[in-house]
């Protein structure tokens, strides 16, 4: 992995490490002797201001002491919200958008937070406490404060120079620092521009976490304050930068795929519609992303916006599209299994989950990007969600439940399907959930109560990285999608909920005592 230089590499320079052993960083500042470059880079320390030293607690606090240090902090009045931004802040300035473990935990973080809202009282801390404590111990394992990946920059671009054109060829060309420089020049101008100016690098490559790992960050600044935005979007930029030595040259054919539809469709320089859809047509529009090739997927995205359909429909049926691959899945081949997922699991980076996931942030990135990225966005979805399905895999024939599961159902309360959902999820029985939560949908039940079902198992279970942000993804496309077709999603929540269940997270019970939570 390629890091910047370091504060100790850069006083290792000979000529100005003599001056400095001479006269000291301190004298050279009050004499002027050193370059305003040079002053900045004697101390690059990323600083967050009145978060910094929460954020360093965060980072240097030893896992084992972690839970009972959040739980003081809590007793003593410190609100959650600060919590989760102070560890955002910590992971931002370790991993960068550079590790694995590190920007999943980040992509977790948001949602974390959201699910607290829904917890019973009492119990709000414990999805943000699960999630904090596994950035912290990510954050010891990758090496501390001593191995931060971000830094303070020391310049941005000019302003005539920051384009959305000029970012994507410092991107392409795996300049990050100049790269770094343009997002901050776009950042410092107006923070909506700077997100528009890296879409276009975000649809180089459509896949789930260069597609997702965006929107959470841009996302976050609701939890950490706008004038965290560089930091945040910095995250985005170095993920891309970082698989530009694997571009492939169907890289190019996306965009060629883009521009094509965009003319062929007279979309560039359009407003979008504000045409309403029927449930009949959002139905056809669903299947058509879920059985079309990618490209004639792409191609009705774009035909319907340039009819004018308002894009949260083409959202709305990108999203259906993408739980209907939970529901087909046909699980995890034993070849692929480990601890965490076994043979026949959908949870974890399943096809569905991630489908769903990236179907989440492009509906999302389109409702807060502006001119052609609101098609753009819209467009690349389809295609992606069309292309995961026609990727190697097993997919069921039809999707769950089938009629042999829901002819077993012959419960008809609220209370009485709740507890044989508890049932089925302590038992792993994936099919029978989907069963029972389509059944209470078409009984039209109260919905909140069967996500509080199942959100206590997204919390107590490790679920491979994705719990938090696959709950709150259906949680926000439910919410999203019109009553007539919205149950699929939390239908395809109930299988991955009992495929995840039986492997605990890891110190939630210690978090749990510490709250006295039963």
């Amino acid at each position: 992995m390629v890091r910047e230089r370091s504060r100790r590499g850069f006083l290792a320079d000979v000529g100005r490490g003599t001056l400095l052993a001479t006269l000291g960083p301190a004298m050279l500042t009050d004499l002027g002797l050193a370059p305003k470059a040079f002053a900045e880079e004697l101390d690059s320390t990323l600083r967050f201001g009145d978060l910094e030293s929460l954020v360093c607690e965060l980072q240097e606090t030893p896992v084992e002491r972690l839970q009972s240090t959040l739980a003081e902090k809590l007793r003593g009045g410190l609100p959650l919200r600060t919590l989760v931004a102070a560890g955002a802040l910590a992971n931002a300035r370790t991993f960068g958008g550079e590790d694995y473990i590190g920007f999943h935990t980040f992509m977790a973080l948001g949602p974390a937070l959201k699910m607290s809202a829904l917890m019973p009282k009492g119990s709000e801390a414990l999805p943000v406490f699960k999630v904090l404590y596994r950035n912290s111990n990510r954050i010891q394992e990758f090496g501390g404060r001593e191995s931060e990946t971000l830094h303070a920059l020391s310049a941005s671009a000019p302003a005539n120079e920051a384009t959305a054109a000029a970012l994507h060829d410092a991107i392409v060309a795996k300049d990050t620092n100049h790269a770094e420089q343009i997002l901050a020049a776009l950042v410092a101008s107006d923070r909506r521009s700077a997100l528009d100016a890296l879409i276009p690098a975000i649809e180089d490559a459509p896949e789930v976490h260069r597609t997702v790992l965006p929107y959470r960050a841009w996302d976050m600044q609701e939890i950490v304050g706008t004038e965290h935005a560089l930091t945040l979007l910095r995250q985005s930029l170095r993920y891309c930068i970082r698989l530009e030595p694997h571009r492939k040259a169907d890289w190019d054919e996306h965009g060629k795929m883009l521009v094509t539809l965009l003319d062929e469709f007279y979309l560039d320089g359009k407003e979008p519609g504000t045409k309403s859809a029927e449930n009949a047509f959002l139905e056809h529009l669903s299947e058509t992303f879920a059985t079309a090739s990618p490209i004639d997927a792409a191609r009705a995205a774009a035909s319907a916006l340039a009819e004018g359909y308002q894009p949260a429909v083409i959202g709305e049926a990108i999203s259906l599209a993408a739980s209907l691959l939970v529901l087909r899945d046909a699980g995890r081949l034993p070849q692929y299994e480990d601890k965490l997922k076994p043979a026949g699991c959908v949870h974890g980076d399943s096809v569905g989950v991630h489908a769903s996931d990236a179907a989440n942030a492009w509906r999302n990135l389109a409702s807060v990007s502006s001119g052609r990225n609101v098609f753009a966005c819209l467009i690349i979805g389809a295609w992606q969600v069309a292309r995961d399905r026609n990727q190697p895999g097993n997919l069921l024939a039809s999707p769950l439940p089938v009629k042999h599961h829901l002819d077993r159902l012959t419960t008809t309360d609220a209370d009485g399907l709740l507890a044989q959902l508890d049932e089925a999820i302590q038992n792993n029985l994936q099919a029978h959930a989907t069963a029972i939560a389509q059944r209470y949908g078409e009984l039209s039940l109260p919905n909140d109560r069967l996500f509080a079902t199942m959100l206590k198992y997204a919390v107590s279970e490790d679920g491979a990285l994705h719990a938090e942000k696959y709950f709150y993804t259906v949680w926000d496309d439910f919410h999203a999608t019109r009553p007539s077709a919205r149950w699929r999603h939390i239908t395809s929540l109930a299988r991955v909920t009992a495929s995840e269940f039986g492997k605990p997270a890891a110190g939630q019970a210690e978090a749990r005592g510490l709250l006295g939570v039963g």
